[in-house]
């Protein structure tokens, strides 16, 4: 959390209760004693004393004014693929934005901030519009694409966003804003890494002849046969978008641990134009004289994490079949839960790719999952 509320634990009996009773009569439907691994694809982080799911946009605004008028920090979770919970829990209210409204047109898509990502995706392509497609099978709710600016195959969600729904909890204020007032990056947005502006719903353009976004991503344009942007029927290629998630564990799956994760644990390191000629030398001096995926980047050159971490000497299914937490035995980019892990298993594990990659390239990746409760960071 960023530390503007007071922290006040929900840790007394009576008011607890008192809170809880408040929170009911806002609309939420409370639970008391829940275990956030119940919320999150890691499926790993301790107790949190009262979880409030909010169903509706109104509740979810009425309900933040509760917590926030009480003093009491508050975790929010929607689809909780992209959170990192520490074994101790959470000391406050989790607030589950679960609003799933959605309003489709010809040329765009309205969704509540809770709606499953890959179930809007799936809506527009059955209703015969394209645009979204090459996101399809990524996991999470809608409202927190734009937040860490979702993006695969090519396709980022600032490219297609039209606008946001907005709670600024500091001012009480609801408010529409566009795609320019939200600073996005790679991976990333004004809005990743804070509370105090929360997204109640998202806005999308969508093609209304059905065809899809410029096929650019090689993996993807080369399985469909397009050449130079070319563009393909929206099905056609949100089919071959899931197939190619499947191949490499990044569809969830209750039955394969390989998909209890968070999808890329690390974002690409983004090595700045001054310093990519030093760190590409680097790389060539251990590696040889191989081809090293790089790409260009606005800041400088974009590398691939999964790659610097494989030729680190991590491959899939590190550190072997005994381990608690292990990368994903299809794709080394993955962290995941073979069933037994803790959080701290899974930190023991980052910590320790993290630092194999510095030290045998120089390049410090950096984890893309919101941490509540840990830190990557090696202990002091």
């Amino acid at each position: 959390m960023d530390g503007r509320l007071p922290f006040r634990t929900v840790d007394h009996r009576d008011s607890g209760r008192r809170l809880a009773d408040t929170l009911r009569s806002a609309g939420a439907r409370v639970r008391a004693d829940v275990a956030l691994a119940e919320l999150t694809t890691l499926r790993v982080g301790g107790p949190v004393p009262l979880l409030a799911e909010c169903d509706s946009a109104e509740v979810l605004v009425e309900t933040l004014r509760v917590v926030d008028a009480a003093g009491i920090p508050t975790l929010l979770v929607a689809g909780g693929s992209n959170l990192l919970i520490g074994d101790r829990g959470f000391p406050g209210v989790a607030v589950r934005i679960a609003n799933a409204e959605l309003e489709l047109s010809d040329d765009r898509v309205v969704a509540g901030a809770g709606a499953v990502w890959d179930e809007v995706v799936a809506a527009t392509v059955a209703a015969g519009a394209g645009g979204l497609e090459c996101l399809s099978g990524i996991p999470g709710s809608a409202g927190a694409t734009p937040v860490q600016n979702v993006g695969a195959y090519g396709v980022e969600v600032a490219s297609l966003l039209r606008r946001v729904r907005l709670l600024d909890r500091r001012a009480g204020v609801v408010r529409w804003v566009t795609p320019d007032e939200l600073g996005f990056g790679y991976r990333t947005s004004v809005l990743k890494r804070r509370d105090d502006a929360v997204v109640l719903a998202v806005e999308f353009a969508l093609r209304p002849d059905g065809s899809s976004a410029p096929l650019r991503y090689g993996e993807l344009a080369r399985r469909l046969d397009a050449a130079d942007g070319a563009r393909r029927p929206a099905g056609m290629v949100r089919d071959a978008v899931l197939t190619l998630r499947r191949g490499k564990a990044m569809l969830l799956d209750p039955d394969d641990h390989d998909t209890w994760s968070v999808g890329s644990f690390f974002t690409n390191p983004v090595v700045p134009a001054a310093a990519a000629a030093e760190v590409l030398a680097t790389i060539r001096a251990r590696v040889g004289d191989i081809a090293i995926p790089q790409y260009p980047a606005a800041a400088g050159t974009k590398l691939s994490a999964g790659w610097l971490i494989e030729q680190a000497g991590f491959g899939k299914g590190f550190p072997g079949p005994a381990a608690p937490a292990r990368l994903s035995t299809k794709h080394t980019l993955a962290l995941t839960n073979r069933g037994t892990a803790s959080a701290a298993d899974l930190v023991e594990l980052a910590r320790t790719v993290r630092a194999g990659v510095a030290a045998a390239f120089g390049v410090t990746l950096e984890p893309e999952p919101v941490l509540v409760g840990v830190t990557v960071e090696a202990s002091k």
